[in-house]
């Protein structure tokens, strides 16, 4: 069926009004039909995420419907201990989030699944937190994280408590194909399966294991810190407003100002566009507010709250955005020195991070006896390395990516906005009472371990024609490998395509250059993009910085030149 038929047999079939209204107006318009019925969303180990509206191509009930009754197949197929012990249930704060949430719970009880759900939004670490806590087979969140407002998703975990692996959701997408998007799933009424127990609403108790878990992550504490710290938090209109909140609060902090455009929920994103922290532009509000009340720190979390970033106070009086490198190393020295200082340094402690960033984090865990070990990116396989380090004698201390993703406990296996939060707003207070700013500290773990500098570059290509010339820019370097970049020298070319070492396969080139530097290169599993990743180390900032621009416009041109 191609996709004018599809758009047919959606106006034939579809009831609802809104999706009827949304596949009139498209009428006519071949390129948009094309677009919204050439495929169905991917499900992928990130579930599924792509614009709100109708179409085959599209977050929607009938397509949402249709991905559920395929997991609650896979679970059935578990057998019964798995439908008892059920899934539980997240979801954010964008257009349809509680609605798609709702339908997931109830198709899931029609199934003879038990689903647990909580009565209003929560933060996606707080979702695979609670796997773990309720022992379910499985977790949804419908969730976009930081995509735009247009935007929706799907996220699906798995018992481990992490997003599911590829294994997992191979399974899972082979019974989603088998289900008749008309007639293959079966539903019940929300407060019908509320009221017969199939489903169950989690109370108070549930958000305080969560929060009391987050905060046993301090480092320092009462004395050691001075609480009075004047800092600026955003939600961004998310889920990450009041659990950040109520933590500051709970350990003492005093002058905590929060953006007040940007406290309750929003859909729309009225303020900022595209929630994304990463983009400082998400600080504009933020900055304002900063000036006014002389804050030292600026945090933003995303609006499912698992992606956090920060601005910090320079000695100029100017707000400096950290990358999600250096938030990173910025945290494990914090928790590294401060766990030596309390002689709380495990025998063989153990952080990790993805292969496409940076290794100034590696050279610090080498300086406190710490090993880092490295995994394919996303926090499926950041956290999945848990299990493994549990069972070869590790203490699993961090874990993160450059994507301003953080993991600090190993009960909560995904990236998580709000400990970080906490873990950085403790750290700026720690070092306000040994009289540093955030911006200080950081600049004396340079001086200490050298000037590192990275960046990073995303191409953007939407629609089947992207998708198409990301392919073929992959398939021109894989196939032609250069011996050199911006005049330096290939020294090393990791391939992950069939996996590299104890890493398993990826779509992800690396290449190494004889001064030091490297970069890597891959498509994004989630969003229609290519991602190229730059490192490099030199004997000052300003060279660090220049070393990084010439390989950067090398092989942004480089790759440019592929049609």
């Amino acid at each position: 069926m191609n996709a004018q038929e599809r758009y047919q047999e959606w106006l034939d079939r579809v009831s609802d009004e809104a999706l009827l209204e949304d596949l009139k107006k498209v009428a006519g318009n071949e390129e948009e039909i094309e677009d919204r019925f050439y495929q169905y969303l991917t499900f992928g180990t990130a579930g599924l995420r792509g614009k709100i509206g109708a179409g085959t191509n599209r977050m929607n009930e009938p397509i949402v419907a249709r991905a559920t009754q395929g997991i609650a197949n896979f679970i059935v197929k578990h057998g019964e201990e798995a439908m008892k012990r059920g899934i539980v249930i997240a979801h954010d704060c964008r257009h349809f989030s509680k609605e798609f949430s709702h339908l997931v719970a109830g198709i899931m009880a029609a199934n003879g699944i038990k689903a647990y759900v909580f009565p209003d939004l929560r933060p996606t670490p707080e979702l695979a937190f609670m796997i773990r806590k309720l022992n379910t087979i499985s977790g949804i969140n419908i969730t976009a994280s930081h995509n735009p407002k247009e935007y929706n998703g799907y996220k699906v975990y798995w018992e481990d408590g992490c997003q599911v692996a590829s294994t997992i959701a191979e399974g899972m997408l082979a019974e989603i194909e088998k289900v008749d998007l008309w007639t293959g799933v079966k539903k019940q009424d929300f407060n019908e399966a509320v009221n017969s127990g199939m489903i169950e609403v989690l109370g108070e108790e549930y958000d305080r294991a969560y929060l009391d878990t987050v905060e046993s992550l301090k480092i320092h504490d009462g004395d050691e810190l001075d609480l009075s710290i004047p800092i600026v938090y955003t939600p961004l209109n998310g889920c990450g407003s009041i659990p950040v909140r109520k933590v500051l609060d709970e350990r003492g902090f005093t002058n905590v100002h929060v953006v007040k455009e940007q406290l309750d929920p929003d859909p729309d994103f009225t303020t900022v566009g595209y929630p994304n922290p990463e983009n400082p532009a998400a600080f504009k509000y933020s900055e304002v507010l900063g000036k006014e009340v002389g804050a030292e720190l600026l945090i933003a979390t995303d609006p499912d709250s698992d992606r956090l970033a920060i601005e910090v106070l320079t000695p100029e009086g100017d707000y400096l955005p950290f990358n999600g490198n250096q938030i990173g190393v910025f945290l494990i020295n914090y928790i590294l020195e401060g766990k030596k200082q309390h002689n709380e340094l495990p025998a063989k402690g153990a952080m990790v991070k993805s292969i496409v960033t940076g290794v100034m984090s590696t050279a610090i865990c080498e300086a406190y006896g710490v090993t880092m070990f490295e995994s394919l990116t996303g926090f499926k396989n950041i956290c999945g390395k848990v299990p493994f380090l549990k069972e070869n004698g590790y203490e699993y201390l961090f874990g993160y990516e450059e994507s301003i993703g953080y993991a600090a406990h190993p009960d909560i296996r995904d990236k998580d906005g709000v400990s970080a939060a906490m873990l950085l707003a403790e750290a700026a207070a720690y070092y306000k009472k040994n009289g540093k700013t955030v911006y200080e500290a950081m600049e004396d773990i340079y001086n200490q371990y050298g000037f590192y500098a990275e960046d990073q570059v995303s191409i953007v290509l939407e629609g089947i024609a992207g998708s198409k010339r990301i392919a073929r820019m992959m398939a021109f370097v894989r196939n032609d490998l250069p011996t050199e970049f911006a005049g330096i020298k290939v020294e090393k070319v990791i391939d992950y395509l069939n996996g590299y070492e104890d890493i398993g396969p990826s779509n992800v080139l690396r290449f190494h250059l004889e001064d030091g530097s490297w970069f890597a290169m891959r498509p994004s599993g989630t969003e229609p993009k290519i991602k190229f990743y730059f490192y490099t180390k030199k004997d000052s900032h300003a060279n660090a910085k220049q070393a990084i621009e010439d390989l950067k416009k090398y092989v942004i041109d480089f790759i440019n030149t592929v049609e």
